[in-house]
């Protein structure tokens, strides 16, 4: 298996969004916390050969790199037609092993089959009324995939481990990111912020 810096190189030529909605939470997802978040799923026997669906893919991050890793198929899902016209392009870039699926549907209600692996950076709830804007993404996953790996905001792991434990799964594992996000909306004042963030892994095979 190769290294996860060598996976961290290949992602960094994946271009982020012409025009992010901030009402979706549009940010690309640092190729250094994707690499991370694949290669650790690779570990685990997550990706390579398996069936794997990136929800709320945006340009194609997670998604790509689980196609670098040699997943069997790889499926991204976006509500917002734009970035996956992007994420078409990256993945010419990025030269990966097999090819992907591009579907634009609501992650809530996504029209997918059932897979081995979902991996996702759904949105947090930062710009949007509601708390806990990810529940819809682990609703998806509890139904659609084996396994799962997200990123949430920091201090999410009360709220994911109660919700998981009620959907008859199991959070195996927990570890801290730091997603750095360069200035995208008008309202941020510094060229660069960081975000703590949480990934997990849930089994929700019970």
């Amino acid at each position: 298996m190769p290294p996860q810096s060598t996976l961290e190189t290949q992602l960094a030529v994946v271009a982020g969004f012409d025009s992010p909605d901030v009402h979706l939470e549009q940010y690309r997802t640092p190729p250094e916390i994707a690499a991370a978040v694949i290669h650790r799923a690779d570990l685990e026997g997550d990706i390579a050969d398996r069936r794997v669906a990136d929800l709320g893919c945006g340009t194609g991050m997670l998604a790509l790199g689980a196609a670098l890793r040699g997943a069997s198929t790889v499926v991204g899902v976006d509500i917002d037609p734009a970035p996956l016209t992007t994420a078409m392009a990256n993945a010419r870039k990025v030269g990966a092993r097999t090819a992907v699926g591009w579907v634009c549907a609501d992650a809530h209600t996504v029209p997918l089959a059932e897979v081995d692996t979902v991996v996702m950076n759904p949105p947090f709830g930062a710009q949007r009324t509601e708390r806990h804007a990810d529940r819809g993404f682990l609703e998806t996953a509890a139904t659609l995939a084996e396994v799962s790996y997200s990123i949430h905001n920091a201090g999410s792991r009360a709220f994911v481990e109660a919700f998981v434990d009620d959907a008859g799964g199991t959070v195996e594992a927990a570890f801290g990111a730091a997603l750095t996000v360069p200035a995208t909306y008008t309202f941020h004042t510094a060229d660069a912020a960081t975000i703590d963030a949480e990934v997990y892994r849930i089994s929700w095979a019970g």
